[in-house]
């Protein structure tokens, strides 16, 4: 059976800290539904109603460009232990990137990883958590370094130049490019 809540409450903060993946959904009100899943220590809970995560360049940037279009973002996380659990946190969120504001803000929550391009800022109107009886259990064998290490390798001008060149989503939405290069640490 499922419940919501109008915020995070601290067994909901308990379990999200627990997890080693989240699943990302977005979509404009035309074109493709994305649903992404996210690894690496990069999700943080800000309060009871925020929540941010951080995202590294990869095969697009499809959450940016339906956050600037619409703005509603589903996470769902999945407790692969025990006991079983799936949390959504509903609400909408907006892309902030390094020549943002509010960027120093937000950065100082995470360990900035190479190929970081922006942080997305969420503010949750809704908490639901169901049963999970149907998920499997599984254990975390080890992260995958693999986009790190690409990023931390990369050419810093051939990176600015293929971010840079990526301004619209595979639907056609817009999106903006990040002004700074995250390479290795």
């Amino acid at each position: 059976m499922a419940t919501f809540t109008d915020r995070i409450l601290p067994e909901h903060e308990a379990m999200i800290g627990g997890q080693s993946v989240f699943f990302i959904a977005t979509a404009a009100a035309e074109g493709r539904i994305n649903l992404s899943p996210k690894g690496y220590d990069a999700f943080r809970v800000l309060g009871p109603n925020r929540v941010a995560y951080l995202d590294l360049a990869g095969s697009g940037n499809e959450t940016h460009a339906h956050l600037a279009a619409d703005g509603r973002i589903t996470v769902m996380m999945c407790n692969f232990g025990q006991p079983p659990l799936i949390l959504r946190l509903y609400g909408t969120g907006r892309a902030v990137l390094p020549q943002d504001a509010d960027w120093a803000d937000l950065a100082a929550h995470f360990e900035i990883l190479p190929g970081t391009r922006q942080i997305f800022d969420i503010a949750v109107d809704s908490v639901q958590t169901s049963c999970g009886w149907g998920v499997p259990v599984m254990e975390l064998s080890a992260e995958r370094h693999t986009l790190v290490k690409y990023h931390a390798q990369a050419d810093e001008q051939a990176w600015m130049t293929k971010t840079a060149g990526r301004t619209t989503s595979i639907d056609g939405l817009p999106t903006r490019a990040t002004d700074r290069y995250f390479g290795a640490p």
